[in-house]
């Protein structure tokens, strides 16, 4: 083989192994990564507490063996729901970006965007006199206010447009869950959702920096949003497991307990299209979607009625849903059976 063939053949497998490092540090150890491990074991100890709290008032208590049992039960761990959702987890992170980066709005350029054109039509305005820490603090709130409303539009439309739940559907067909099921999303669902937080949080963005009259940042450890990273190592997580952890009262129609999720992604017609939120449930609450869940566990089953023949397959995960979408946009076509039975 010559050697400029070897060459390029080398360079090109070092690009391949420095970018899967790179995409594997900024999941895994990077401290704002969705999937970090520090994010993972903060809510392994939130788990462990209520495990604990639970057994607790119980009068039981809380062996190592119940206690791993009860975090990794072999009817979730061995069950083919979660090695689909293995399968999401490499796919999404590893390969659909590259495939589909294309296609996403930037938050960036849709703040200069309306930065703009409230300059335009307005004019400029003096520079606020307020401290910067309270500038800072305001976009922080607003930043992480517009994310959650990005989130529910993104999740309402999901469940209420046809075309668009035929791609969102392949999460609800997750019959376990696992941490790992938060990847389980087609990529159209991650584009559409992209694009709105896009919308929704450059608007916002765009907004307050004319009216500060200056370029304000907010807090962002680990550059993301100091609001968003709590939500990710206090609630995320949780959110797609087994653990009925609920939020009542007052406290339910302010934030999205992992109740609250689990109930989301029930099989109980009273439980469909409820509970939309990220952490907050303020715009569930607002606009008529909020469920709140009771104390003692529902004893909920998850998955999309009527079930898939193989909901866990390449097939069903990432072609049928494209050819289901595509006969909603053909005023010939027949809707396809399956395509509202959550809406």
């Amino acid at each position: 083989m010559p050697a400029s063939i070897e060459f390029a053949l080398w360079e090109s497998s070092a690009r391949v192994v420095r970018y899967l490092g790179a995409k594997l540090y900024s999941i895994f150890l990077a401290p704002g990564g969705t999937f970090s491990l520090a994010s993972l074991l903060c809510a392994l100890f939130i788990a462990l507490v209520f495990l604990h709290s639970r057994r607790r008032r119980r009068g039981r208590p809380l062996r190592l063996k119940v206690l791993v049992r009860a975090i990794f039960p072999k009817k979730i761990v061995f069950n083919r729901s979660t090695r689909a959702d293995l399968g999401f987890f490499a796919f999404n992170t590893l390969a659909a970006g590259l495939l589909f980066g294309w296609a996403l709005l930037s938050a960036h350029a849709v703040s200069g965007v309306v930065n703009q054109n409230l300059t335009f039509a307005f004019g400029q305005l003096a520079p606020t006199r307020m401290p910067e820490w309270i500038c800072m603090a305001t976009l922080t709130v607003a930043a992480f206010l517009a994310y959650e409303f990005g989130y529910w539009l993104d999740h309402y439309l999901s469940h209420r447009i046809p075309f668009l739940w035929e791609f969102h559907k392949v999460h609800h067909q997750a019959e376990v869950l696992t941490p790992l099921t938060n990847f389980r999303v087609h990529p159209v669902d991650s584009v559409v959702f992209v694009n709105i937080l896009a919308i929704t949080m450059g608007t916002t963005d765009g907004a307050l920096n004319y009216v500060f009259g200056k370029p304000i940042a907010a807090f962002t450890p680990f550059n993301v949003n100091a609001l968003i990273l709590a939500g990710t190592y206090l609630l995320d997580h949780l959110h797609h497991t087994q653990f009925w952890i609920p939020f009542t009262g007052w406290l339910g129609r302010i934030f999205i307990s992992p109740a609250h999720h689990q109930i989301h992604h029930s099989t109980n017609p009273i439980h469909f299209n409820k509970n939309m939120g990220s952490c907050l449930a303020i715009f569930d609450w607002m606009f008529g979607t909020l469920y709140i869940p009771k104390t003692e566990n529902e004893r909920l089953t998850f998955g999309v009625e009527p079930r898939a023949d193989d909901p866990h397959s390449v097939q069903e995960g990432l072609i049928s849903p494209v050819i289901r979408a595509a006969g909603h946009l053909n005023p010939f076509g027949e809707r396809m059976p399956d395509a509202g039975a959550k809406l």
